[in-house]
């Protein structure tokens, strides 16, 4: 009889339900069945008859135990499996938080972090409608805010700035945002209801630069994406991404008096299913250890 495995493990193969039906007869066959052995029995004293009794019961007791045992093991089993915390984020904190969560996971060996990234409206849309987040992180503190009584104790834990990303090598020549209304410029844009599509309004605000965008993209990321991918000349984005693409992307800087600075918020989802967690994440994420992180990927310290 092939043996079931668990967890790579060769185990006993349960009784079936057809074994745990049967194995168990009533009262009365019982009697009958130790009648019907008196004949050959080697002493018919009360005393063998409780002993073949006795040695009767332990054996459906043996049998009963096994038809159980499967259950016991299976409970066993999701005793075992990792906590799973989920971690909504600002699409600009992917390879932060990535490198993040590794180290989470190695010093909470029973959690298992997932992510969630997106833009920051799109993550309090989802879960205000109910998705299963343990932990929001924003690109902004008014999103953040917007979120209300969805979050409980919301920090800043990180800020950023702005910067111009080009091709490799700058092929168009930018050197300033003067030059992203140039006719010859093809410029793409993060959506206004983005944190980084709100700070990109403010800075060709602040620069007096009027430009004619030919996207709007839901994150900061599918900026950087187009511009890398030769689908648009520029893009105003994140310095974090433009260190993340690796070069496939440059960076022009954005004089600090044009510049803005925005400051990235993190809270427990009040709703999350696992808030111990939630909050050692959060404590995490704001630790010294968090902070070496955030900076090696390029983001401020937050005021």
């Amino acid at each position: 009889m092939r043996h079931p495995t668990r967890g790579g493990r060769a185990v006993a193969a349960a009784p079936t339900r057809e074994a745990c039906t049967t194995a168990s007869p009533p009262p009365h066959r019982l009697r009958r069945t130790l009648s019907r052995a008196r004949p050959w029995s080697v002493a018919a004293t009360p005393r063998s008859r409780v002993l073949l009794l006795m040695a009767a019961l332990l054996a459906v007791v043996a049998l009963a135990g096994g038809c159980g045992g499967d259950s016991a093991a299976t409970t066993g089993d999701q005793a075992d499996r990792p906590r799973e915390l989920s971690i909504f984020a600002a699409a600009s904190l992917t390879e932060a938080f990535a490198r993040i969560g590794d180290d989470f996971t190695a010093a909470h060996p029973d959690v298992e972090v997932t992510f969630n990234f997106a833009g920051s409206n799109d993550l309090v849309t989802q879960v205000r409608a109910g998705a299963p987040a343990d932990v929001l992180a924003t690109a902004d503190t008014v999103t953040m805010d917007a979120a209300g009584d969805l979050v409980v104790d919301p920090r800043a834990f990180a800020a950023n700035q702005l910067a111009i990303a080009v091709g490799p090598g700058n092929p168009k020549g930018i050197t300033g945002l003067a030059d992203l209304s140039r006719d010859d410029i093809t410029l793409v844009l993060a959506a206004p209801e983005v944190p980084a599509g709100k700070y990109a309004v403010d800075v060709l605000s602040r620069a007096g630069v009027e430009v004619d965008p030919v996207s709007l993209e839901v994150t900061v990321k599918g900026v950087a994406t187009k511009v890398a991918l030769g689908e648009a000349d520029a893009g105003l984005v994140f310095v974090t991404d433009i260190r993340a693409a690796a070069g496939d992307l440059d960076g022009v800087p954005i004089p600090a008096a044009e510049n803005v600075t925005g400051l990235y918020a993190i809270a427990p989802v009040a709703a999350s299913a696992h808030a111990e967690d939630a909050a050692a994440f959060v404590d995490f994420v704001l630790s010294p250890r968090g902070r070496r992180v955030l900076d090696d990927h390029g983001f401020l310290p937050a005021p």
